[in-house]
């Protein structure tokens, strides 16, 4: 005899090698197929489709001119500018405490925001972007397309960042109490050693990789992860190769510090801090996972 319409049905479970086992105490109902659609929208984007949205995000950027990565490179140095200023601004104008970073470095997203949400190329969203095509073919020919794209980018970037601290330092473009803050801002970036450049550059590339990947992961809400993942990296000091420089540099347009320091001692150290951080811990680990995944997939496939 048939039993009712709407019965409740064991559930069904998989086990470790791909088999189905049925658990009669963990019973699930019968969904309609509008249930069926509703429940995958509401279903998390999985790492492989992430994976394979900024794969595909990469091949685009390493088909680009160079010509066209330059000018995008260079549109996102300057704009890099305004995490300085706008730290320089929320520090100019809020009274000295204990609490004035955590106002202060509410302006430090600003950069990022422009130059993320304006489409343009940043050198360490480039350490996840470029870096998953290359570990998904593994041959020269790509390697060189990611050498060429980063060299590129990365001499745009800092072009940029030079213009942006040149005419805050050697024009009247903001006020004096916001020069006097740009001053204090960039003597504190500047309180690093090499070793510890590097180190902090590591997380800070950890952290903007990992805005490209979540952002890759979401629909809406891109602000948010933007302003608050950045907002940390400007709260702990952590070095940046393209924010980090613009302070440094205006240092150098000012005389308070050398060229030379703020190349050798800032700049190489961030950017391989930066390279280490967004390659190792975000690039190959989730390549990694997706890799894992998809060949413990196809096992379960040809043992079931």
């Amino acid at each position: 005899m048939a039993g009712p319409k709407n019965a409740w049905v064991p559930a069904v479970i998989i086990d470790e090698r791909g088999r189905n086992v049925e658990h009669s105490e963990s019973p699930v109902p019968e969904l309609t197929e509008d249930q069926q659609r509703e429940a995958e929208d509401r279903t998390s984007v999985t790492a492989l489709v992430v994976h394979e949205a900024i794969r595909r995000d990469g091949e685009e950027e390493l088909r680009r001119s160079s010509s066209a990565l330059a000018w995008s490179g260079l549109a996102a140095g300057l704009s890099m500018g305004f995490s300085f200023l706008g730290q320089a601004l929320l520090r100019a104008y809020t009274p000295a405490g204990p609490w004035q970073p955590l106002v202060t470095n509410l302006g430090y997203p600003l950069g990022f925001l422009i130059t993320i949400i304006g489409r343009q190329q940043l050198f360490t969203e480039n350490t996840l972007t470029v870096i998953i095509p290359l570990l998904a073919r593994r041959n020269l020919r790509t390697v060189f397309s990611v050498l060429r794209l980063w060299s590129v980018v990365l001499i745009a970037n800092l072009a940029g960042a030079h213009a942006f601290a040149l005419v805050v330092a050697k024009t009247a473009v903001v006020h004096t109490e916001v020069r006097e803050a740009m001053r204090q801002i960039a003597l504190q970036a500047a309180e690093v050693t090499f070793g510890s450049a590097v180190l902090r550059g590591i997380f800070a590339g950890w952290l903007i990789a990992m805005v490209v990947w979540m952002l890759a992961a979401v629909d809406s809400g891109r602000i948010p992860v933007i302003v608050i993942l950045t907002y940390f990296v400007g709260l702990a000091g952590l070095t940046h190769i393209v924010a980090g420089s613009v302070e440094v540099l205006y240092l150098a347009m000012t005389g308070l510090r050398s060229w030379w320091w703020c190349v050798s001692s800032y700049m190489v150290p961030t950017a391989l801090g930066n390279i280490l951080g967004g390659v190792a811990l975000v690039s190959a680990l989730n390549h990694a996972q997706v890799i894992a995944g998809s060949e413990k997939q196809k096992a379960s496939k040809l043992t079931s």
